[in-house]
């Protein structure tokens, strides 16, 4: 009995202790307070371009849905203690159109969150810009894909247009408004005229292409814009009697010492074109110079390189091999060239005009501007031992014809490109292929003011929209910067 009573006392002595601790005992001097209640706070934003009589359903970390019918403001229904993570994502998508979300995932620290941006755009094509200001003083005809940087500006160049009529390095913000950030020429001038390449930007915002002509010796250069809009020259190509090759078409691509490295078409010691280094003080070498004629190795080189983690260049010639119709070919980083492979046999495609793209296990991905098995174009693929495949060979009903841009890839393995012709109106498609070889038309060109004939490839954003641009039509004829929501 005695031991009962012991642990009965004991127990009583705790659960007093615990009440103390919790602040429970009633009158005297114990002093215990409440305990500190726990601040919770809201999850919101803003949503934009929401179509009326449409709604979008927006979710935190998987649950608590709230669905959204107008522009404006929105607060998510659930609280959340300060130090929780929260993730918005879209549950459910209005009819026609994509909503994304930025800025939607974080943790709460001491306040409301407010900051959750939700747009939606309309799917299918929308013209973010149509060239052809009275005398071309945008631009014209963009001939380049473009760049984007991180708050989703556009940059690109017009062949075309500006105040000399030779060409324009422009800026389009995600909202649609231009400005055109240099006007190159005039003829006589050596700043260089009619950009064909894409740019690229440094980590900086500066931005890098070349020209097709121009220069102190009018063969063509490399340029640089800074985020101001100041444009110099970094090197002047030529004169025709040199040997560093002359008119660069394609594209340039930055190592991770700000080295340069390109193509021109012509030039170099047989006439039949270069591959090209320029270090950041401007100082040019030329790494290989294709031909002679016939050019088993490749000749005229149209399009940019594409570098591996070794350093070796990648890139395609849109004339030589046995059969004359084109190769794609390898440097290494001591300048020896071999060609991977030689088109022109059987339906394998003919003059690729465009650059390739690697992905992670070292295949490579282009287009032929013809060949393949009706004589319209391909989307190929070569593996690291340098076996040829075709993907899709253009011209079967409205999917498109003669491919001259780049393509991209996403993270799932899906190709998308443009071809320049072809499609339900006869002026070109943006196009997909899964990766089992797959080909289907996201867009048709053609049907009004919409654009015709794009010659560049493509840039998708982190959401998935796809930007581009065609050579001509939109409302003025002289070519649009547009978007496609899938």
């Amino acid at each position: 009995m005695s031991r009962k009573r012991v642990a009965g006392a004991g127990l009583v002595l705790v659960l007093c202790g615990l009440l103390a601790a919790c602040g429970g005992g009633g009158g005297g001097g114990g002093g215990g307070g409440a305990p500190a209640s726990i601040q919770a706070y809201s999850i919101g934003g803003s949503v934009s371009g929401l179509r009326a009589g449409t709604s979008v359903t927006l979710l935190d970390n998987g649950g608590s849905p709230l669905q959204v019918s107008a522009d404006g403001s929105f607060t998510l229904p659930t609280p959340l203690a300060s130090g929780s993570a929260y993730v918005v994502t879209v549950g459910t998508q209005p009819t026609g159109q994509n909503c994304s979300v930025s800025g939607g995932s974080g943790s709460v620290s001491s306040g409301n969150v407010t900051t959750v941006a939700v747009t939606c755009l309309n799917q299918g094509e929308s013209v973010l810009y149509s060239f052809g200001l009275p005398a071309g003083s945008d631009g014209q005809d963009p001939y380049a894909s473009l760049v984007m940087d991180a708050s989703g500006n556009l940059y690109g160049t017009t062949y075309y247009g500006g105040t000399n009529d030779t060409g324009t390095v422009f800026k389009i913000t995600s909202s649609g408004a231009e400005s055109v950030l240099y006007s190159f020429g005039p003829n006589t001038g050596s700043d260089g005229q009619y950009p064909a390449g894409s740019l690229i930007m440094d980590a900086s915002g500066n931005l890098y292409g070349a020209t097709q002509d121009g220069g102190k010796n009018g063969t063509g250069t490399v340029f640089k814009i800074a985020p101001s809009g100041a444009e110099s020259v970094l090197y002047s190509f030529g004169p025709n009697t040199g040997s560093d090759g002359q008119y660069p078409a394609g594209s340039l691509i930055m190592d991770a010492s700000g080295n340069l490295y390109g193509t021109t078409q012509d030039g170099g010691k047989n006439g039949t074109g270069t591959v090209f280094k320029i270090i950041p003080s401007g100082a040019e070498s030329v790494l290989y110079s294709f031909g002679p004629s016939p050019g088993a190795d490749g000749k005229t080189p149209t399009a940019g390189l594409v570098m591996d983690a070794s350093g070796n260049l990648y890139g395609t010639t849109q004339f030589g091999s046995t059969s004359d119709s084109g190769t794609v070919f390898q440097i290494t980083p001591s300048g020896t060239e071999s060609v991977l492979h030689s088109f022109g046999t059987g339906n394998d495609g003919n003059g690729p005009e465009a650059g390739l793209i690697m992905d992670a296990s070292g295949n490579l991905y282009g287009t032929t501007y013809s060949g393949g098995t009706n004589g319209k174009g391909t989307v190929f693929k070569i593996s690291p031992s340098g076996t040829e495949s075709v993907l899709h060979s253009f011209g079967t009903g409205t999917d498109g014809q003669n491919p001259q841009a780049r393509l991209i890839m996403d993270r799932s393995g899906n190709l998308y490109g443009t071809t320049s012709g072809g499609g339900a109106n006869g002026t070109g498609t943006v196009f997909q292929i899964s990766p089992s070889g797959a080909e289907s038309v996201l867009y048709s060109f053609g049907t009004g003011t919409d654009g015709q004939s794009p010659l560049a490839g493509l840039v998708m954003d982190a959401s998935g929209n796809l930007y581009g641009t065609t050579y001509s039509g939109g409302t003025n004829g002289t070519g649009t910067v547009f978007r496609i929501v899938p």
